[in-house]
This record gives structure tokens, sequence and C-alpha cells, in this order.
């Protein structure tokens, strides 16, 4: 049974004063829940140290965020679109400082796992400000905010990085979270002064079984990934955990397409533009992140080794800072060629610009420049696609799914970055050259990596050109077979 939509007849068709505050505190927010992506690596090979933990199980402060945010983000979707976006959206943030005090109290490895868990558990925060935006914004200014609020994902990541390394050289590493923390709190105040509640609400009840389907496939699906390297592709744990996440994510999608709430709509998602958005998505968050594991690598490696270039962490994020600017400058020409040409064609010209900026690494990665030119060309193509698929997304769903289907397409970017490091972990392990007695990644192992990288991006080109063909416009318009919607009263 259909629920009524609460809210205005129209999403989008009125907006609230100061609606450029709106979209400034949401990016705001998105970038802040971004750091804790990159809030770690300076740190990462201390973590043993400081948690007087083997590096494998510290290894753990990592996994545990990659873990929560994959279950959180499609189930505080759906939450939001039942029960209001921004009340989850300041949840979601609530979780984010609360983890991060965790973390600033820690000394051990449980207390810090316990608080990056809840830091993963605030990673809903993106899809929820875009589908607030929708909801809220007037048509015209629907493209170029959901395209900065999509690249906040990218963007946060890249600045964050010279941040947390010149944090975490000057100060004890307790004050990176502390910082997090209070980042976390303007935020929340923001987002309680000036972001109003949509109205837009599916109603209906919550799908706890299926909440608890996904979450146990995803689950054992990125821990398998994500500890593969460590256990063996082989052992008997990882390929359980593989075979464990393939039957219960047929389970859960035959349960899926017989309930009658469902927390994944399986019929939407199989939408042909909801499809190759999201199988894209994957693509392109692969393609993302494998710089991310090549460049500092290449920038910190010593000289002697006759590729590596021998900077410290502070210089490696001060260099690749460009790469988050130029892909929030990018997000907003991404929302210009969106509005003439619409969002299809958006988004296979930022796959071929990130693919043309992995060529130019295999010719060009041996002085800095050449790492902030290709750091810079991938930023770019990253900013032009990821903010093309929020508005492919809300083209191909009703407003009242509109949470559920972003936060599932973050998820999908989400999945491919935790390939990427699965795949690159593999071939940067097996094509190593000696060094002082120590195996060191190869130069032919980088650039096998970012030949891959250039690859699927590629595919993301390939993928998106099945998407159906749609004419421009400012704002995605409802697609024909969305159930009608009703304003109450």
């Amino acid at each position: 049974m259909s629920h009524p939509v609460t809210g205005h007849a129209k999403a989008g068709s009125s907006a609230p004063p100061r609606s450029n505050a709106v979209v400034g505190v949401l990016a705001f927010a998105g970038i802040v829940v971004s750091l804790m992506q990159t809030l770690v690596i300076p740190i990462v090979p201390e973590l043993p140290r400081y948690l007087d933990a083997s590096p494998s199980n510290a290894a753990w402060a990592i996994t545990a965020t990659l873990l929560a945010a994959a279950v959180a983000t499609p189930v505080v979707g759906r939450l939001g679109d039942m029960f209001g976006k921004r009340r989850l959206l300041l949840v979601s943030v609530v979780l984010l400082v609360s983890g991060s005090v965790v973390c600033a109290l820690s000394d051990s490895l449980v207390p810090m796992v316990v608080g990056r868990t809840l830091q993963g558990l605030s990673a809903a925060v993106v899809p929820l400000g875009i589908s607030i935006m929708r909801d809220v914004l007037p048509a015209e200014r629907l493209a170029g905010s959901t395209a900065l609020m999509s690249a906040s994902l990218g963007v946060g990541g890249a600045l964050g990085l010279p941040a947390a390394a010149f944090i975490a050289d000057r100060y004890d590493w307790h004050m990176l979270f502390w910082i997090s923390a209070a980042l976390g709190v303007l935020a929340l105040a923001l987002l309680v002064l000036i972001v109003p509640e949509s109205k837009v609400r599916t109603g209906g009840s919550f799908d706890l079984p299926g909440a608890l389907g996904l979450s146990a496939a995803l689950v054992s699906l990125l821990l398998a990934v994500s500890k593969g390297g460590d256990w063996g592709w082989t052992s008997g744990t990882t390929l359980g955990l593989f075979a464990t996440a393939v039957v219960v994510f047929l389970l859960w999608g035959r349960y899926e397409l017989r309930t009658a709430q469902p927390l994944v709509d399986l019929r939407t998602t199989a939408r042909r533009q909801v499809l190759f958005t999201n199988l894209a998505s994957i693509a392109l968050g692969f393609s993302m992140f494998a710089v991310s594991l090549v460049l500092p690598q290449v920038l910190q490696l010593p000289e002697q080794t006759g590729y590596g270039l021998g900077k410290s962490m502070l210089a490696v994020g001060l260099i690749l800072a460009p790469q988050g600017l130029v892909m929030m400058a990018m997000s907003a020409v991404s929302a210009a060629l969106t509005r003439a040409k619409g969002p299809k064609v958006t988004l296979m010209i930022g796959a071929v610009v990130v693919a043309a900026g992995y060529a130019l690494s295999l010719a060009l990665m041996s002085e800095v420049w050449h790492i902030v030119l290709v750091a810079c060309v991938i930023g770019g193509g990253v900013g032009f696609a990821y903010g093309a698929m929020p508005a492919l997304i809300m083209a191909a769903v009703p407003a009242s799914e509109t949470a559920a289907a972003n936060s599932l397409n973050t998820l999908m970017r989400s999945m491919g970055t935790s390939f990427a490091s699965a795949l690159a972990g593999v071939i940067l392990a097996q094509l190593t050259t000696d060094f002082g007695g120590h195996a060191l990644p190869s130069e032919n192992g980088f650039k096998t990596v970012m030949a891959i990288g250039a690859g699927a991006a590629l595919l993301a080109f390939l993928l998106a050109s099945f998407l159906p063909r749609r004419q421009a416009a400012g704002e995605p318009a409802e697609p024909a077979e969305a159930p009608a919607e009703t304003a109450a009263v």
C-alpha cells in the first residue's frame, strides 16, 4: 500500500529564504563528513604504537568506518524519506561529533574502533543534503547546488589531507579528533539555524528485515574485500564471506521484491537510468580512489628509488590540495553543462577527462608539477561526473524516494573505492622492488594501477552511454511511472 506524500505539491517549487545559506551550510556539512575519509591517513603508520595494538588490529580503525558507512547510508536514507531528511541529517552529525569525542579520548584500540564506527554512521549526510535541496530549492538552483553537494565528497577528502598532516605533525594526534568534533558542532549549529525541514515524506513502516539483510550482505562483502589481503584471498574466511554475501544478497533481493514497503525499491533501482548511473558510480568511485592510493606513495617514496619524490606527508597534502579546489570549481561548470546538454553528456565528459588524467600519469609522474597536473585533471573530471549523478538519479525517482535513491548511489561510489583499495593493494604487493632490504611498490606497479584507473573511467563512459536521452532542464522531471503524489492538508 502506498502512502501519501506530505508537504509541497511539487518538490522544488518554492524556495525558503536564504537559499544561498542553505546550500552553503549543507555543502559545509558534506565536507566535514568527508574529512573523516582522510583524517587518520597521516597517523596510519603510527596507529599500532598509539593504540598498543598489532598493525592488523589497528587497521580496524579504518575498516570499522568503512563498514559502518556502508550499513548506515541506505538505512538512514530510507529513514530520512520516512521521518524527515533534516531530522536524520542532524542525527548523523550528532553521531559524527560523538564518534570524534570518543576517538579524542581514546588511547587503546576498542574505544578508537567504537569512535570510528560512530563517525562512519554519519556517511548519509551528503545524500540527505542533496535530497533536502530537491525539496526546498527553486528549480533554477537545483543543478548547481546538488553538483556542489555531490562534489563535497571529494573536496573534503582532498582538502582534509594537508590540514590533517599539518595538525598531526605539530600537535598530539588526539587534536585531529577534537578539531573534527568542533567542526561537527559548528555544522550542527548551522544546520539547526538555517536549514529547513523538508515536508516531503513517504510515511509507512520501516523494513527492518530488509535493513538487517542488506547490512549483513554489505558487511560480509566489504569485510572480505577490505581484509582479504591480510587473511589471504583464498583463505576459508575470505571465501566464506564472499559466499555469504552472494547468498544473502539473493535472499534479500527476493524478500525486497515481495514486501509492500521495501528498504530499497528494486523495481525503481532497475530502471535503466538509475541502474546505469549506479553502475557508472561504482566505476568512477574505483577510478577516483585509485589516484588517491598511488600519488601520495609516489610523492613520499625516497628519491633514491628513481621514481619517488621524497616529500613529507605535509608536503604531500599541500601538493594534492589543488585537486579538491579544482573539483569544487568544476562542480559549477558541471551544473551549467547539465542545464545546457543534460546530465548524461556531463557524466560522459567527466569520465573521459578522468581517463585522460590517468593517461597523462603514465608519462608524467617524475616531477612535482606532473603530480599536480595529473591530480587536477582527474579532480576536474570527478567534479564533472559527480555533479551529474544526483541529477540523473532525481530525474528517475519520485520525490518521496529521493533520499533512499541518492543514498544508494553514494553507497555505489563507496563500493567502487573499496574495490579499488583491494585491487591496488594486491597489485602493489605483487609488483615490488628491493630498496635497502625492504620491498617497496615498483614504478610498474604504480603505472599498472593508474592504467586500471583509466580503464575504470572508460568503463564508466561506456555505461553512461546506455543512459536514456533526456532534455536539458533546470530541474529533473518526475518519472512518468512514479506514483502520484498528494499534498497533506
